[in-house]
């Protein structure tokens, strides 16, 4: 699966999406017109009761006000949803009911989601989402929403919390997470905005259909006007349900090829299926119809037409991923079993030879004599395209972190310890005076952790620094706004605090920053606007330049790192893509160009990480530390590479 094409085939199919609106929007003016026509002629017998109405098939007048006035209907509800949607898939799920997962929650279900969730974060490179269950609901589903993966969400049913064993509930957020990383997410929330707009035509016909008129002798039009606009809008019912189908059946196809594909266990997903045609997929909320094309399964009542259906049948999403299907729904366990199954540890998968290795230079601190042999070729392959070994080397790594580091990491305090002891000096004296700086900058309970915090963070290799991250991400979340303005003002001063900003210093503190910008409002634009490269060939020339002055302090062999990589940008000759004095790619000007790269079309992002990925592997391997550079790079572009791990 190539990340980059299911970009641009989600962008395509939002660009049906608004062809599709356009022609349900011009439908529903038509019917709208032939009902005020006809209500009018209602209204003339009423005053001309001896007379014969005559019925004016064509006015001008007419169809123009109902033209306008049916558009601004249905564009104020649909920015009325998308503004109440505006905070990503965790308004989503708020608006279905759900309730948010403390990340240092003790309840065994929920642990076993968030620890299945985490796993998949690290596997994938993808920001850890924050996590919901819908408490109230009695069917197995799940669903992922948001506008980008900074304000990802991912849901599940209570059921489908404690029914499903590790195996299938693994298979069914990796099916959510198929849908982030193919772009389906943003689709998905626009989608809900705009048909809540079709479906306000109904709502007026029911305020209409309850007026009354304060004369009992006069023919009051408006209940058959409202009537009427019941009508059409059950039309516009109707077409919003095409939209849907015609949106989400294929996509769910995709998504459950790309979770086996990631997981390697078809019969964890099929387990699933089976489980919830087995007990049933039905969400009672009342606004389980506007967002029925993003669920796992069919969140409705059976279509009496299949061309209607948000989500193909079950037997052929099963059939699909297991031929051998016998046919019949699994029936769900008892508590007993499920209690047992929920204590018992998964088979235990014996990991390769090198990633025992990474995983005691995890605990130990220590270093391999030689480089793991990652090459540039691994990049692009993988990139929105996690593999078996990405998943299991994710479970490993979750499981080799030190205790301290991951309890802390799931407090919203202990969060912000850990980011400030990441980013503390090796130096012993700048270490103090950074300490004391924090002292006076940091909450107590904050300054008091880090102490605690020190050993295990300088112990850890590098390449457990983004997985830390990631894993805090959901507990800064939880940190108030006062708590958050602190947080971030005194990350860049400790940053800054010895005199130089590290490539990596910089770039965590843009993925920590970046990420909570949803949770408290920060504005962030994501939508594309350059789609050629000439306007940001400045940009990628600061970009690369960074990138080569930190692998090597040689001249040669700088500039030799960056004409590896600037050929991949396929850049027009005389573009003036030039190696860039060390004063002109300084982290300020690299927090520019990223900022503009990030709004490019994804075929330039493609091009650019694949330069990059040849720049940082000029002398033949990735090493760590530049490994994790390029993934923090990657991530800031919305484009998340797996981690790159050993190819034998």
């Amino acid at each position: 699966m190539d990340f980059f094409a299911q970009q641009d085939k989600a962008r395509r199919k939002t660009k049906w999406l608004v062809i599709y609106f356009t022609l349900a929007v011009i439908s529903m003016i038509i019917m709208i017109y032939g009902v005020m026509v006809l209500a009018s002629t209602f209204a003339n017998q009423g005053h001309h009761a001896s007379a014969t109405a005559n019925i004016v098939l064509w006015n001008p007048t007419l169809f123009g006000e109902v033209a306008i006035g049916t558009i601004i209907i249905i564009f104020l509800g649909s920015a009325y949803k998308t503004m109440a949607l505006a905070g990503g898939g965790g308004a989503v799920a708020e608006s279905l009911g759900g309730r948010l997962i403390a990340s240092n929650t003790g309840d065994p279900d929920e642990r076993k989601l968030l620890n299945v969730v985490e796993e998949m974060s690290i596997a994938s490179g993808v920001p850890m989402p924050q996590v919901y269950v819908l408490d109230n609901e009695e069917g197995i589903n799940a669903f992922a929403a948001g506008h980008s993966t900074s304000d990802a969400a991912v849901a599940v049913t209570r059921k489908c919390m404690t029914a499903l064993s590790r195996d299938e509930l693994q298979g069914v957020i990796g099916h959510e997470f198929s849908h982030i990383l193919n772009g389906d997410m943003r689709l998905n929330i626009r989608l809900i905005g705009i048909l809540f707009g079709i479906f306000c035509i109904a709502t007026i016909g029911r305020i209409l259909l309850q007026a009354r008129s304060s004369n009992s002798r006069d023919k009051n039009p408006l209940p058959i006007i409202g009537i009427l606009l019941l009508v059409v809008g059950s039309l516009g019912l109707f077409f919003g349900r095409l939209i849907q189908a015609a949106v989400s059946r294929q996509r769910e196809f995709l998504a459950d090829a790309s979770s086996v594909q990631f997981t390697r266990n078809p019969g964890g997903l099929s387990g699933a299926l089976q489980k919830l045609g087995g007990y049933g997929s039905h969400i009672e909320s009342p606004h389980a119809s506007d967002a029925s094309h993003m669920f796992f399964g069919n969140a409705l009542t059976d279509s009496f037409m299949d061309a209607m259906a948000t989500h193909p049948p079950l037997e052929q999403r099963i059939k699909a991923i297991d031929p051998n299907w016998d046919g019949k729904f699994q029936s769900l366990p008892e508590e007993q079993d499920r209690v047992e199954r929920l204590f018992s540890k998964p088979k235990a998968k014996e990991p390769p030879p090198l990633f025992k290795n990474a995983m005691t230079a995890i605990v130990t601190g220590a270093t391999m004599a030689e480089p793991p042999p990652i090459t540039s070729n691994v990049v692009l392959p993988n990139l929105g395209n996690p593999t078996p070994q990405h998943l299991q080397y994710a479970e490993q790594l979750r499981e080799a972190l030190p205790e301290n580091l991951k309890a802390a990491a799931r407090e919203p305090l202990g969060a912000v310890a850990l980011i400030y002891t990441m980013l503390l000096s090796k130096d012993d004296s700048q270490r103090i005076t950074q300490l004391a700086g924090l002292k006076g900058r940091a909450p107590q309970p904050v300054y008091e952790q880090m102490s605690g915090l020190y050993d295990a963070v300088s112990q850890a290799a590098s390449h457990a620094r983004l997985p830390l991250v990631n894993i805090a991400l959901p507990a800064l979340r939880q940190l108030d706004a006062g708590q958050f303005s602190q947080f971030s003002q005194t990350l860049q001063w400790l940053i800054a605090s010895d005199g130089q900003v590290e490539l990596f210093e910089f770039v965590l503190q843009k993925i920590v920053l970046r990420h909570l910008a949803p949770k408290f409002n920060v504005p962030r634009p994501s939508s594309v606007q350059f789609y050629s490269l000439k306007p940001l060939t400045q940009d990628c020339a600061v970009v690369l330049s960074a990138l080569a002055y930190v692998g090597s302090d040689k001249p040669q062999e700088i500039q030799r790192a960056f004409d590896m990589g600037a050929p991949s940008l396929r850049a027009p000759q005389n573009s003036g893509l030039l190696l860039l004095p060390a004063g002109q790619c300084s982290v300020d000007q690299l927090d520019t160009s990223l900022n503009q790269l990030n709004l490019a079309a994804p075929i330039i992002k493609k091009n650019l990480i694949e330069a990059c990925a040849q720049v940082v592997a000029a002398d033949g391997v990735i090493m760590e530390n530049e490994a994790e550079l390029l993934r923090a790079i990657a991530d800031t572009l919305d484009c998340p590479i797996p981690p790159l791990i050993p190819t034998a």
